[in-house]
Parts: C-alpha cells; sequence; structure tokens
C-alpha cells in the first residue's frame, strides 16, 4: 500500500486540490476493496498545525497529521498555492527540508498547478522538465530559469517528480499516479466514474498568447507592438531592424533575451492569437481566417497553427465555435 501524504499549506491554496485528490483515491481503494482486493493507497492530509484556515475565509482544512509525524510517506502531493507566490512559499518553507528528505529517502513528489512554484522552490526541479498553469509561464521563467518550463505539456514525469498544467488537469495527473500504481483497468474505471477524459497530454488549446511584456527593453516592446498592429502583414525581422535601426543579430538576440520567443515565433504566435479569436466568434472559412492573418500557403498555416495550439484550424473552430457547434449537432 502506498502512503499518500497531500500538503495542507498556510494561506491560499486549492481546497479543490486537496478534497479531491482525497476523494479520488479514497474511491479508487473503494473500488478495489469491492473488487476483492486490498486498497493500494493510506491517505493523510499533512500540514503545520491542526486546523488550517483559508486566507480567504470561506473554509477551514483539518490535517490529520502534522509534518514531524509522518516518518516515511511515499508519495507527496503538493497542491496549488494562491496569491503571492513568493509569499506563498515563504509562509511555508517549513515543508521544504521536510519534501527534498522524504523524496532522498525515496518518496515521489506532485505538484499540482501553481504548486509546481512551491515544488522548485525545494531545489528538485533543477535541470528537470516541469508543467504548470500556461498564465503562470512567464513568472516561473523568471523565478525559476534553471527549471525546463513545458508549459504546453498536461503533465510531466521525471526522476520520480510529476508535476501537471492549468487548474484541472491535475485530475490527469492522479489518473496516470493511480494506473501506475494499481493498473490501467483502475484508472480507467476511476475515469469513467469521474467523467476524465483519459489521456489527455497537452493544454496547449487552453493557452492565451498575451505577449510577454514583463521587460525593460524599449526597442523589443516596439517591435512586439508593431508586430501586433499589423497582424495582417507579413513582417520579416529585417523590416523591424530597420524600422527600429538596430542590427539584425541584436534585435534577434534583445528580443529572445526579453520575450523567451524568437522573433519569427513571436510573430507566429500573434497571428495564431488572431485567428483563434476569428475562429471562436465568426463564420468565416479556415482560408479566410488565413488570409486576414497575412498566410497565403494553406500548409504552412496549418502546420504554425496546430503546433502552437495541439488542434488543426478546422479542429479549433468546432470545439469552440458555437455556431459549428450547432450545426454539427
Amino acid at each position: 500500500m502506498k502512503h499518500v501524504s497531500i500538503l495542507v499549506p498556510q494561506g491560499h491554496t486549492s481546497v479543490v486540490n486537496i478534497e479531491g485528490t482525497r476523494h479520488i483515491f479514497s474511491e479508487a481503494n473503494a473500488c478495489l476493496v469491492g473488487q476483492g482486493h486490498g486498497p493500494a493507497f493510506e491517505i493523510n492530509l499533512v500540514g503545520l498545525g491542526r486546523e488550517v484556515r483559508q486566507a480567504t475565509g470561506f473554509f477551514t482544512v483539518n490535517p490529520d497529521r502534522l509534518l514531524q509525524e509522518v516518518t516515511h510517506t511515499d508519495l507527496i502531493i503538493i497542491p496549488a498555492l494562491h496569491g503571492d507566490l513568493p509569499q506563498a512559499i515563504a509562509r511555508n518553507e517549513a515543508f521544504l527540508p521536510w519534501i527534498v528528505e522524504h523524496y532522498q529517502h525515496g518518496a515521489e513528489v506532485a505538484s499540482f498547478c501553481v504548486g509546481a512554484f512551491f515544488l522548485a522552490a525545494t531545489g528538485l526541479l533543477h535541470g528537470k522538465q516541469c508543467a504548470t498553469h500556461w498564465a503562470h509561464a512567464p513568472a516561473f521563467r523568471r523565478m525559476f530559469p534553471d527549471v525546463h518550463l513545458v508549459d504546453d505539456k498536461i503533465l510531466t514525469e521525471e526522476d520520480r517528480i510529476y508535476t501537471s498544467g492549468g487548474a484541472y488537469s491535475y485530475l490527469n495527473l492522479l489518473l496516470h499516479l493511480i494506473e501506475k500504481y494499481a493498473g490501467r483497468e483502475l484508472a480507467i474505471l476511476i475515469a469513467k466514474m469521474f467523467a476524465i477524459e483519459l489521456d489527455r497530454s497537452s493544454q496547449s488549446a487552453f493557452i492565451i498568447f498575451q505577449g510577454q511584456k514583463a521587460h525593460e527593453d524599449e526597442a523589443v516592446r516596439k517591435a512586439q507592438a508593431f508586430i501586433e498592429q499589423h497582424v495582417q502583414d507579413r513582417i520579416t525581422v529585417d523590416q523591424l531592424a530597420d524600422l527600429l535601426a538596430v542590427g539584425r543579430r541584436s534585435l534577434e538576440r534583445r528580443f529572445k533575451k526579453a520575450t523567451g520567443n524568437t522573433v519569427t515565433e513571436y510573430i507566429q504566435r500573434v497571428k495564431v492569437e488572431a485567428s483563434k479569436k476569428c475562429l471562436e466568434t465568426s463564420r468565416k472559412t479556415v482560408n479566410e481566417v488565413m488570409f486576414d492573418v497575412g498566410y497565403n500557403d494553406t500548409k504552412a498555416f496549418r502546420t504554425v497553427f496546430k503546433k502552437i495550439t495541439g488542434l488543426s484550424p478546422l479542429e479549433y473552430r468546432n470545439k469552440y465555435n458555437k455556431a459549428t457547434m450547432r450545426l454539427a449537432g
């Protein structure tokens, strides 16, 4: 039987992550017992105090184990922490050496959503892949540049460490852990019972590209503004360099440093984001949308769109456009 420690941090944390994990693992146990097997999980809520009142004032969680009372665990669950993340990490720093110690003694560690920030603060993610909520990806990269963030992934697994992407994608990580510990058959059963889509691998279709503006490079800001104001045009790096009176190589280097994207990648992401909005709300054909954002090669547009969103333009329109959904129905 695997001992699972679900952490209950101080401050504002995801009660949904805490109770959802307890509920789903408990239901997995019930299913196994109903089939004549023993339970797979021993589940504890682990906190720094017997009563953890949420900073919102709405909920109080009562851990059944204090941190120092857990001398052995097989799996540590880190829920999402909300609010000012550096402050949340500082408020809960007593957990950090405990997590590292148990990991060094063989425990596995899983973080949900922005719980990845807390996991990264342990140092255990150094040089490893990690997923988190796509909206927090720029802040994560600034705080933890030594971690390989893959913000398009639903989940990652490396060296006994697991991370999940945004919000309710933690459910997919729970299914993954149930399958690993108790088998595919039980994971399928739990997926059906809780109506969770099994084997999702990407959160790309949910990402809203808002531009990376948290930098102080004025020339790059002007380049970003020009790209966003001329989404219908075909823009080249040389054109931008001439416009800003800087060398091409210098612009490319500064742009990558400031935004995390190359100029070409940024242009593509801006055009695809404009395409997504049009596909969601208009009755335009895919070709009309393609022309509106400056593409005239169907294959090139489809390739770039699918690379960024994980879906073809037609699949995206069918998924998110109400008019299309009504016609399909």
